[in-house]
């Protein structure tokens, strides 16, 4: 599963576990039906957040049907939310969009497969297809894809013009040492690169508070449109910081633009930023009119509890290595990962996964 929500069974609980399974699995069957079986991959959990923002303000439940037998679900069934539910439609819209946008950005930066000199033209092709699809159906839920395309014109054009200003890595650790050393000076500096920062971040930003804010339509709830487009800003921020930081320094490796290091910000910073985010995002959450309901109670879960477990997650492995040699850096960052599961996503008792995929073959209930 990607995205930046993965919650986990062993949190989430039986019944939680059950809902979520029922969108996450009518927004695959969704993305089928609207693009074919190969925009099944686009499937994510940051889409359910969508399904689950209208759901928990109307009054009725979601329609459900019974899906058929899915190798994900060891060839069971299940009940799922059909595709046709205005949630769900929303989710794939916004879902095919976004897949749309990360091929063009991988084959921009000559990533992956997408970035291949072989497949560029085709992984175009599949892109320009993409955002057909995710078009066709923002439509029938009234949901305009334009501001989202534009914003991915808008973060290209952020990325040319400030490719000439990226500091080195060097550079970089030379201005978390400054700040350290003289605190003063530093303080602005800092706020200035913040400033920078989200400057970058604003087109995602932009584009998730659009999806944020078409919530409230569907729902017919007006009153919450002005909070949704807020959570959705926070959220939008959250997700290109968190994918900054993961990608950091693989970028630096490979030369490719990013954020952090265009604005020469610090992993401290950037954690700072990204906890601003999730206080700002839990009292937009707490602002909301929502219908008590089981989809409230799990919205409130993902966007609150389950966003903390990815920050605390992301930066598990950034944290500083003690000099030495290469060999007591990696020791460093296998010792972070393993706090990162214990923490995350590995269960306390039995010390076996249950990141809600379902495999965790102890019998401790977990």
């Amino acid at each position: 599963m990607f995205g930046l929500i993965r919650p986990c069974r062993g949190r989430l609980g039986a019944a939680a576990h059950e809902l979520w399974s029922a969108h996450l699995c009518g927004l695959c069957l969704a993305l089928r039906d609207t693009a074919g079986q190969p925009a099944r991959l686009a499937t994510t959990g940051d889409g359910v957040v969508l399904s689950l923002l209208v759901a928990a303000q109307r009054p009725a439940a979601a329609a459900r049907r019974t899906a058929g037998p899915c190798p994900l679900r060891a060839m069971r069934t299940a009940r799922v939310v059909t595709a046709e539910d205005p949630g769900i439609t929303l989710a794939a819209s916004a879902s095919l969009a976004a897949a749309a946008a990360r091929i063009h950005d991988h084959a921009r930066d000559g990533d992956g497969l997408a970035g291949t000199r072989l497949l560029r033209a085709g992984a175009a092709r599949a892109a320009g297809a993409a955002d057909r699809a995710a078009d066709r159906a923002g439509r029938r839920v009234g949901f305009d894809t334009t501001e989202l395309v534009e914003s991915v014109h808008r973060q290209f054009a952020l990325e040319t013009a400030t490719a000439g200003t990226v500091p080195t890595k060097t550079a970089t650790a030379e201005i978390a040492v400054t700040e350290s050393a003289t605190a003063g000076t530093a303080t602005a500096e800092s706020a200035g690169r913040a400033g920078m920062l989200l400057a970058l971040t604003a087109p995602t930003e932009a584009a998730a508070a659009a999806a944020f804010r078409h919530c409230a339509e569907l729902a017919e709830r007006p009153e919450n449109a002005g909070t949704l487009a807020e959570a959705g800003r926070l959220f939008g921020r959250l997700t290109h910081l968190l994918d900054a930081v993961t990608d950091r320094a693989a970028d630096e490796r490979a030369g490719h633009w990013n954020p952090l290091t265009a604005s020469g910000t610090t992993d401290a910073a950037a954690r700072s930023l990204c906890l601003d985010a999730l206080t700002g995002l839990r009292l937009a959450v707490d602002e909301l009119t929502l219908v008590p309901s089981t989809d409230a109670a799990l919205l409130r879960v993902l966007l609150v509890d389950e966003l903390t477990h990815s920050v605390t997650r992301t930066f598990a492995g950034t944290a500083p290595a003690e000099g030495g040699g290469w060999w007591r850096r990696r020791r460093a960052r296998r010792r972070a990962r393993r706090r990162a599961r214990r923490q995350e996503s590995w269960c306390e008792r039995c010390g076996d996964c249950c990141d809600a995929c379902e495999v965790c073959d102890c019998d401790c209930g977990c």
